[in-house]
């Protein structure tokens, strides 16, 4: 049969071919390479590296021989774990992006592959680790990344960078602002936002709950009222729109406003003046009022409870937010923020983490409360870990999937003692990665090992 190499016919696999070439040919092939070739040994020493390997990390190899690979990343950024894993199993792993520490002092971005290398008598040698530079890319993408907050605002799902947009383009005008969205999405965080971004942020910054008070008490509290307006107005106060003067006026719940104090609070927008409860004088006012609502106003308008010159001047400038279930994508930056805002609040010295199964819990949830209902979900599975890692079972019973007030009950046996000793050995001991390969969550792991008797191997 003709050769397929010699006659030039494709198909010649890599192996055959490997083996005809000279190990000179082999090596002008790795020195030619962009990518960049570390063979570590199995103490993750450097034993060897490419020319490329040497332009990404700005060192000669002279200088690297035997040094731990982990130097090159810093503890923050090594892979240890992910290089470790290669020795145990042998497995490769594929597009691992980390940071090195460049000689100039900088940061470089990489994306690696680990794969294990072997003698010729089929011992381990070591890991042979290849370095992709995306440290240009990653600049750019960074410089180009979309905005992941505003103020207390967390988000960077596309509906979210239109909110954004809208807030800064609303924020350097007086024009009223009408915040809409559900109950729970944050409508006091935008509304603080637009003051922020404002000329106005050196001012106060004024909440008041329309929702909370009766009629009479809503409009002193807004307009003030002078002594003897009513029984118990035993002195002079100033109302909240005195109060605001040179901020901003924020105004919650504004669809539950009667129609009386709609009247007034009309007054006010219009001509920018105020009269105390029990006062004829006018008193004009510097405030720019922003208003937040959960309601459907144009229902209101139709049957008569809002009216129509207070809904058009309340609504100069309408922004909406997103509830959570159409912007799915920010729920794990939310987690993050709110895993470092509660565990900074608690003193715990690092942020707090969450497991694989309970992360697929919060993705997969309606959240008909949104942020606020995955802020207190956090929260009650915080006070329920007790520092560890926040499994399902902490999570609220409607996201852990149980019945209030039921037991809950052990996932199904993942396997026999055999296969759950077998598999803990498979991964050094190491019962997250056990567990995930046994199709259950770290903490049954470790009910079930107790209630078999498993335990590790002294070492």
């Amino acid at each position: 049969m003709v050769d397929q190499f010699r006659s030039g016919n494709a198909g010649v696999p890599v192996a055959r071919l490997l083996t005809r070439i000279q190990p000179s040919s082999l090596l002008s092939i790795i020195s030619s390479l962009h990518e960049g070739l570390l063979a570590l040994d199995p103490e993750l020493r450097i034993i060897s590296m490419n020319p490329a390997a040497e332009l990404i990390l700005g060192r000669k190899q002279a200088e690297l021989g035997g040094v731990s690979v982990c130097e090159l990343f810093g503890d923050a950024s090594c892979p240890q774990d992910v290089l470790a894993e290669t020795l145990r199993s042998g497995e490769p792993v594929y597009d691992f992006q980390t940071t090195v520490n460049l000689v100039d002092g900088g940061k470089g971005h990489v994306v690696l592959r680990s794969v294990p290398l072997k003698h010729r008598d089929g011992s381990d040698l070591g890991i042979g680790l290849i370095l992709g530079d995306v440290t240009e890319i990653t600049t750019l993408l960074q410089e180009r990344t979309t905005r992941q907050s505003l103020g207390q605002i967390v988000g960077r799902s596309a509906r979210m960078q239109e909110l954004y947009d809208l807030i800064f383009h609303v924020a350097d005008s007086d024009a009223s602002v009408l915040i809409r969205g559900e109950s729970g999405t944050g409508k006091e965080l935008v509304a603080r936002a637009v003051h922020e971004a404002s000329g106005r942020a050196s001012g106060p910054f004024v909440q008041v709950n329309c929702s909370a008070l009766s009629e009479n008490l809503l409009e002193s509290e807004l307009f003030g009222h002078v002594r003897g307006a009513y029984t118990g107005a035993v002195g002079d106060r100033r109302g909240r729109f005195e109060e605001a003067a040179g901020g901003t006026l924020f105004l919650d719940e504004i669809g539950d406003v009667s129609p009386v104090v709609q009247v007034k609070l009309l007054r006010v927008l219009q001509e920018r003046v105020i009269e105390r409860v029990g006062e004829n004088r006018s008193v004009p006012v510097d405030v720019r009022v922003v208003s937040a609502t959960n309601r459907d106003l144009e229902m209101l308008l139709a049957t008569g409870r809002l009216r129509e010159d207070f809904y058009y001047r309340i609504k100069v400038v309408s922004l909406a937010i997103p509830p959570l279930r159409e912007r799915r994508e920010d729920i794990p930056l939310l987690v993050a923020h709110f895993l470092d805002k509660l565990g900074q609040r608690d003193g715990r010295p690092q942020r707090p983490q969450i497991s694989t199964g309970a992360m697929k819990r919060l993705m997969n949830h309606t959240w008909p409360g949104n942020v606020r209902e995955l802020e207190n979900a956090i929260e009650h599975g915080l006070v329920l870990c007790r520092g560890g890692l926040l499994e399902v079972e902490h999570l609220p019973a409607e996201l852990a999937g149980v019945t209030p007030g039921a037991a809950r009950d052990p996932a199904p046996l993942a396997g026999d003692r055999e296969t759950i000793e077998a598999t803990l050995e498979r991964t050094g001991w190491n019962r997250t990665r056990a567990a995930r390969l046994l199709g259950i969550d770290r903490s049954t792991l470790w009910r079930k090992m107790k209630t078999l008797g498993i335990k590790a191997p002294d070492i």
